[in-house]
């Protein structure tokens, strides 16, 4: 077959995917669609009206307002798209007469379940795949052809499977059934008999109690999140050798509801999804490839010695959203697990740092928790933390040991937004590129606490206490690679001398700065955008010379209820002079 057309089919069936209205599976529709050479008919090429068709069997009708299935088909049509129309039946004469149908796209229609016949598809022995999602299907169709290799019946209300809707279906590889009205009731026992080479199920946003019996046993990725699964039956998984992916998020289920055993023959496990479930300890036996664990949002209280410690693969661990206490967590709890990067506890009741954490962890998300103090040894052993998140907890200047943070020697971000501080912390890591230091009570920056700091790029102090004269002499020029600077809502009266030349965004609004002088800006020829509204300037105390020479700039921000509004670009400043010009052009030849 020609590219070109290779190329029409796939688009076709790429922009087919979906418009559910609800929670789609977006990730799973990944469907390679063999196209085989068929032989155009003698006769001249029929088409209906207002749709397009090729001799090599593609028909597109997709978004053309149909009412009715078209009757005018080539018979040699092979891809048929009708999605995004308003088809409510199909007559069983007029679709199986497309005896080489290979690709049938109906989604986005008002198919109801009785305006499709039980053995209509049944008959269409070359059928692989078949789109019915966002429809209006109550019960699943009866009898589908064994040639099927994918059925997406997405985004119905289907409350009912047949023994041999997906049974005795030895190519099918691919089921998607989210978002529909299905429960336990409505599963027969052996929904997939003989048809062991499934690979993708996707059942989420349904009612199911329970995880379906006797699940095929090829398969790589399983959603049931959203449903109402209490409890995993012994088994359930067991035979699951090749499930990489297991989707069990937003369901009700405890640690009463499963065992030792639930995950453990789950042996090529990479991701395992348990969020916002009803667990109180991390479940035991999780197999060790497991490399993304995902548990926030349960009621998870401890973390128990050897519950993580055989999961040797773990990259990924969430924990974010629990009731986690620095004292419920084993010293060793993480011991051994040299691939652990990220880490995530943010959102619990930590009231210190955790002993004990991962050697070699990159992020560390500690936010929204109860930590009053930073130890002197409490980062001693994470050598390779890169980004450390403390923010909003209830850390105090006199708390933070001053070598709390001396091995931390590649850490790149750091922040401590939201907590107690008075004042600038020494001993900083002087790899610092971003610093966030936001919303606390810090009313000075001691002499030599930013000494060293060349690669700082980032600096927030914002909603602090910072006056003129509480920082010290040099402090700004010492910051040789910055670029943003942040003192926006102090107690700031002038614009901050010594700036350094690398500097390109400064926020100052919200301070209490009366003018702005000539040189204040000399330092930065390199600036781009100047914010300084809601300062206490009047009429003459803002000199437009102090902006000459800027010629980065872009926006010049200055407002207050002394001032008038000014928000200047230099596109805007460039029209200004060019109207100017023209206005003194126009003068001249009067």
């Amino acid at each position: 077959m020609h590219l070109h057309i290779r190329v029409l089919v796939m688009w076709l069936l790429l922009a087919s995917r979906g418009v559910y209205g609800q929670e789609e599976e977006e990730e799973d529709y990944y469907l390679e669609i063999p196209l085989e050479e068929v032989s155009p008919s003698p006769s001249s090429l029929l088409c209906p009206k207002d749709c397009s068709c090729t001799e090599e069997g593609v028909v597109d009708c997709a978004g053309v307002d149909l009412r009715e299935f078209p009757t005018d088909l080539p018979r040699f049509t092979n891809h048929l798209s009708l999605q995004n129309n308003q088809i409510e039946e199909i007559p069983p004469e007029d679709l199986t007469r497309l005896y080489r149908l290979e690709t049938l796209n109906l989604q986005n229609n008002r198919l109801a379940s009785r305006g499709l016949p039980d053995d209509l598809f049944e008959h269409l022995e070359s059928l692989s795949y078949l789109y019915l999602a966002n429809n209006m299907l109550t019960l699943a169709p009866r009898f589908l052809p064994s040639s099927l290799i994918s059925a997406d019946f997405a985004a119905n209300y289907i409350t009912k499977i047949y023994g041999m809707t997906f049974g005795h279906k030895p190519n099918l590889r691919s089921v998607y059934l989210h978002n529909n009205k299905l429960t336990d009731a409505g599963l027969p026992d052996n929904m997939f008999n003989h048809s062991d080479r499934v690979e993708i199920l996707i059942m989420s946003s349904n009612f199911l109690k329970y995880v379906p019996k006797n699940l095929p046993t090829a398969l790589y990725k399983l959603h049931l999140k959203n449903n109402k699964l209490e409890k995993i039956p012994d088994g359930a998984f067991s035979h699951l050798f090749d499930l990489r992916e297991l989707y069990l998020q937003n369901n009700l289920l405890t640690n009463e509801g499963m065992d030792n055993e639930t995950f453990g023959k789950l042996n090529r496990l990479e991701y395992l999804d348990l969020s916002t479930n009803n667990l109180t300890q991390i479940p035991s036996g999780l197999p060790r490839n497991i490399v993304i664990l995902h548990l926030e949002k349960n009621s998870i209280r401890s973390i128990s010695q050897d519950v993580l410690t055989q999961i040797r693969n773990l990259e990924y661990l969430l924990l974010h959203n629990n009731k986690l206490r620095a004292r419920g967590i084993h010293p060793s709890a993480f011991l051994g697990l040299k691939k652990l990067h990220t880490v995530h506890m943010y959102n619990n009741l930590l009231e210190r740092v955790p002993a004990g954490l991962p050697r070699r962890v990159k992020t560390l998300m500690l936010l929204h928790n109860q930590i009053s103090s930073i130890n002197k040894n409490d980062f001693a052993t994470t050598y390779f933390l890169e980004d450390l998140n403390l923010s909003y907890n209830k850390i105090m200047s006199s708390t933070v040991h001053r070598d709390a943070f001396r091995k931390l020697r590649l850490l790149k971000t750091l922040d401590l937004s939201g907590n107690s501080l008075k004042s600038l912390l020494y001993g900083l890591p002087k790899n610092l590129e971003i610093l966030k230091l936001k919303e606390n009570d810090i009313s000075s920056i001691p002499q030599d606490t930013l000494s060293g700091m060349s690669k700082l790029k980032e600096l927030y102090l914002s909603n602090n206490k910072l006056k003129f004269n509480s920082i010290y002499t040099g402090a700004w020029a010492e910051l040789s690679s910055l670029q943003l600077l942040d003192l926006s809502a102090n107690q700031l009266s002038y614009v901050p001398s010594d700036l350094p030349e690398t500097l390109e965004y400064l926020y100052l609004q919200s301070n209490r700065i009366f003018t702005v002088t000539d040189g204040a800006f000399e330092s930065t020829p390199n600036i781009k955008r100047i914010f300084l509204r809601f300062n206490l300037f009047t009429a003459g105390s803002v000199k437009e010379s102090a902006f000459i020479g800027l010629d980065k700039l872009q926006v010049l921000d200055i407002e207050s209820k002394f001032a008038p509004s000014k928000t200047t670009t230099k596109k805007e400043e460039e029209k200004e002079d060019e109207e100017e010009e023209e206005e003194e052009e126009e003068e001249n030849k009067r």
